[in-house]
């Protein structure tokens, strides 16, 4: 249990069965897609422990003054979950079934404004819930429209300040070991702005699209590097024969 001085009391307790989640659609088309293209590259590059847990729209919960929280981040990252993951298929309750959220990402859409809200009071607001209660490193809010991305990190006193990015525009997650920032690109017929990730050495976590046409790249040039040596190879021959032809005619007979 967490009390507070304004008399905050944050208990961590298993959902109960008769809770009845909202089942509202997504907010936006490209929610989904920008979700599953942060998870994916996370994937590929093994860089999702088998404990780890990546979420979309799905409900992470608290129990703050004896009434259930649930809010349910756009994308969010658990670095481990220590039950079995049939017993985190409705939700997650950070501290109970696992560790706390290291990032959580929320996407604005055309009626953007509850991921800024503060308000205290049951329920209470996105940034107020990461921020007091799930005190989560890491909060980053898109706007894909325009392709912003603000970052807030944890202060030394729990709180969050807006963390300013480097040369590239992109944030260092130490929670991660991981930069994060924003790609503009086609992905899925969709052409806009991506968030991506990018190793300590600046290389990009690729997705699986990527990868098939870095290898289609790869055994292209591979071909092309066997075709000009083939070609170096009958350029040589015949220089050789002609060599030979001009020695013969000059009464000499070539060695070999």
């Amino acid at each position: 249990m967490i009390t507070s001085p304004n008399t905050l009391k944050i208990t961590w307790e298993k959902l109960p069965d008769d809770f009845i989640l909202p089942d509202d659609p997504v907010d936006n088309i490209n929610q989904p897609a920008l979700a599953a293209a942060l998870t994916e590259s996370l994937q590929l590059a093994g860089k999702l422990p088998e404990t780890a847990l990546t979420c979309t729209n799905y409900g992470i919960c608290a129990t703050v003054n004896d009434k259930t929280v649930v809010k349910a981040p756009d994308w969010g990252y658990v670095p481990r979950i220590t039950v079995p993951r049939d017993e985190v298929i409705r939700s997650y309750t950070p501290q109970l079934q696992g560790e706390l959220p290291a990032v959580v990402l929320e996407f604005l859409s055309a009626t953007d404004g509850g991921e800024y809200s503060i308000k205290e009071t049951y329920p209470p607001g996105k940034f107020y819930f990461y921020e007091r209660i799930l005190q989560v490193p890491s909060y980053g809010i898109f706007n894909p429209q325009t392709g912003s991305l603000e970052l807030y990190r944890l202060d030394d006193n729990q709180r969050y300040q807006l963390a300013s990015p480097n040369e590239d525009g992109r944030f260092w997650l130490p929670e991660m070991q991981l930069f994060l920032g924003v790609w503009s690109g086609n992905r899925e017929n969709r052409q806009g702005d991506w968030l991506r990730w990018w190793d300590e050495q600046g290389n990009l976590l690729l997705w699986a699209s990527e990868r098939v046409s870095q290898e289609e790249q790869r055994a292209e040039t591979e071909r092309q590097r066997a075709e000009n040596e083939r070609q170096r190879a009958e350029t040589e021959r015949q220089r050789a024969e002609r060599l030979a032809a001009q020695l013969r005619a000059a009464g000499i007979e070539p060695e070999g």
